[in-house]
């Protein structure tokens, strides 16, 4: 509303506001044009009489530019002449209302022109609508370069909608999966397989047959699990998927995508519904000529994509031909688009041979069912590095070859291979690891304690034995300080006299700390193990002593019994022949005695001393020959059937004893009996 009276225009603005009709009130020409670049509005009510430039210079400078030659203008003016009135329409005005005006008279009139406007822009947006179905629907008609139809189709539906991508999804039968046949944003895409479990979206409009609008993604309940799974996976906010139906079936989807938040008129909405309704048709009428094509058409379809593809990946060539390994570029269904030489040289089949094959038919063995999997991981989106696989040759060799994959930027579907012959490095891994487990099963059988460290003084082999001696498990050792096996700071001290002697040393005696903390007495032979002239670790072997120190105690026992023994029996045999040495002599004291006893008178004294001496010498006969039965020297006859010791013989065979075996130290002198 522009007005340079002021109270013009506060009865102007009150007539508006009570109409609910948003305005925007300035008071000259010249702010009226910034203001209608500014607000773009939907009609201008405009006073003629201002100072310049005034209502007719507007009206004039309006119907000049093209974005406002059909802005409606109601002028306002107090001038009462007919040649006034044929002025202002003649610069352009659309209505007139005279002043001073009625409010309902004004107001009937601006939503008059607001009526005739939008009636006017409906008719020019169903002009453009079929003017773009008119355009289309030939185009959808014709059998030439289909894909590019629909590519066309495409980018005409995003520059009508003003949406960022438009793409055409097909289904085939059980509809698991879905194609992506044409998009607005990429005139090479043809034919990309999606998984229809990950565009929930896609399924709901295919089962239903009805359209779905998505205004925001971020926050729709049906694409909950799509953001879980991966938070990245949509960048784009409001969608709008309409089915294909042909015969009330849905051969697939219109989908159109918006990257910023986007309200989804009517209007277009009805336009992309009638193209979608002559585009099923257009698809069912070219897929009953392609059922018709034969399979040389397929073969060439193929062909182009597959140099398409190459055609793409040209800029990698040199990389890919000097390559040290082996580089193989899969598509979708596994099969080979293209090899480097080195591919070649280690497979031993031609570029020709390997062309078109699939990757699962050079596998061998058990790894013949491994290209499934991998092409299942490849749909999800896996694609695994270090692979050991198995294949066979052309020549029929077998080989071990460590496989890495990854998807090629830019390039929906195509999964780029690299590996290299690991069939020598894995013989070899395979020889060393049984190698390993026999000296595993070696160090863990010995009878002496194992134990390895490294220079920092972890512990890195602990065996059963060592299990055994320190009461501890492997599990609790390994990885732990060396130095708490030992008491404090004897680990120290064993590194020195190790590096002291030249890196070894053997039989040394020790203590060790067992787990309860007691002293354990052992012999340990030890060393540095050394890598490239440079020391990296310490073994040490451990010999338990504590059972061969009981056996030393037991033996120095049975020693000390046994001396005892010996010199118990010189003692006896020492009292033996004594006593046996005093037969003779006693014998004759007791026969002397009964020759005196005989010789003198009874109760007389000499006869009671001979009686004493009769007696005594009597009892001493009596204990000598007790101690004689306990000894071991030969007797000789003496009266009669009487035994003695025959000292004699025994002195004899001692001395020569003696003399052939001297006494050991710390016995005291005595030799030792056989």
């Amino acid at each position: 509303m522009v007005d340079d009276d002021a109270v013009s225009r506060h009865v102007l603005c009150s007539a508006l506001a009570t109409a609910d009709l948003p305005y925007v009130a300035v008071a000259s020409g010249t702010e009226a044009l910034q203001k209608i670049d500014q607000v773009r509005p939907s009609l201008v009510l405009l006073d003629l009489v201002m100072p310049a430039p005034d209502g007719y210079q507007v009206l004039r400078i309006l119907r000049s530019r093209p974005e406002t030659r059909d802005l409606p203008v109601v002028v306002l003016t107090a001038l009462d002449g007919d040649a006034e009135v044929a002025r202002a329409f003649e610069s352009g005005a659309d209505d007139f209302v005279r002043k001073p005006f009625r409010p309902v008279e004004l107001v009937a009139r601006i939503r008059g022109q607001l009526r005739l406007r939008g009636a006017a822009e409906a008719i020019e947006r169903k002009e453009k609508d079929a003017q773009v179905v008119l355009e289309l629907t030939p185009a959808l008609a014709s059998n030439l370069d289909f894909r590019s139809i629909l590519f066309t189709v495409t980018q005409r539906i995003a520059e009508v909608s003003k949406v960022d991508r438009v793409s055409i999804v097909l289904v085939r039968d059980p509809g698991d999966i879905g194609y992506v046949v044409a998009a607005s944003d990429d005139e090479q895409l043809r034919d990309l397989p999606i998984d229809l479990a990950k565009y929930p979206e896609i399924r709901t409009v295919l089962n239903s047959g009805e359209a779905l609008i998505i205004k925001d993604a971020a926050t729709h309940p049906l694409l909950e699990i799509v953001r879980q799974h991966d938070a990245q996976a949509r960048t784009f906010s409001s969608l709008a998927i309409l089915p294909i139906l042909y015969e009330g079936k849905a051969m697939g989807v219109l989908f159109l995508r918006a990257k910023q938040a986007f309200m989804f008129a009517d209007r277009e909405l009805s336009l992309c519904r009638t193209i979608s309704s002559a585009m099923a048709i257009a698809l069912r009428n070219a897929r009953v000529l392609q059922s018709l094509r034969d399979q040389t058409q397929q073969v060439t379809v193929a062909r182009f994509e597959a140099e398409r593809r190459l055609k793409s990946l040209q800029r990698y060539a040199d990389f890919f031909e000097s390559s040290a390994d082996g580089i193989v570029v899969l598509d979708a269904e596994g099969k080979l688009l293209f090899s480097n030489p080195k591919a070649r040289e280690i497979t031993g089949y031609r570029e020709e041979d390997l062309a078109g094959r699939r990757l699962g038919d050079l596998f061998g063995g058990k790894d013949h069912g491994r290209a499934r999997a991998l092409k299942e991981g490849f749909a999800r989106g896996e694609f695994p590095s270090g692979v050991d696989a198995g294949i066979v040759k052309k020549t029929g060799e077998p080989l071990v070859l460590s496989l890495s994959f990854s998807s090629v930027l830019r390039e929906e579907g195509v999964v780029l291979c690299t590996f290299r012959d690991v069939t020598a490095e894995r013989a070899v891994e395979s020889e060393l690891k049984k190698t390993k487990n026999f000296l595993e099963r070696i160090i863990d059988s010995s009878a002496d304690a194992i134990i390895c460290a490294d220079l920092t003084g972890r512990v890195l082999i602990f065996n059963r034995a060592a299990e055994r001696i320190y009461g501890r498990t492997a599990e609790e050792v390994l990885g732990s300080d060396v130095r708490e096996l030992y008491p404090v700071g004897q680990a120290k001290k064993i590194m020195e006299v190790i590096r002291a002697a030249g890196g070894r040393i053997e039989g040394t005696r020790t203590d060790i700390l067992d787990k309860r903390g007691d002293l354990v007495p052992v012999s340990i032979s030890a060393g540095l193990l050394y890598e490239s002239g440079h020391p990296i670790g310490s073994v040490g072997v451990f010999t338990d002593l504590r059972e061969k120190m009981r056996m030393e105690a037991r033996l120095a026992q049975a020693q000390d019994q046994l001396l005892a023994q010996e010199r118990q029996a010189v003692i006896a045999e020492l009292a033996g022949a004594a006593a046996h040495e005093l037969n003779q002599p006693l014998t004759s004291v007791v026969m002397s005695a009964e020759l005196l006893k005989r010789k003198l008178e009874p109760n007389t004294s000499p006869y009671g001393i001979a009686e004493v001496i009769h007696a005594e010498a009597e009892r001493m006969a009596e204990i000598v020959r007790k101690i004689g039965k306990i000894t071991k020297y030969e007797t000789k006859s003496y009266v009669g059937r009487a035994k003695i010791l025959d000292l004699d013989k025994a002195s004899t065979e001692e001395t020569a004893r003696t003399s052939s075996t001297p006494p050991k130290s710390g016995e005291g002198g005595y030799p030792r009996s056989g």
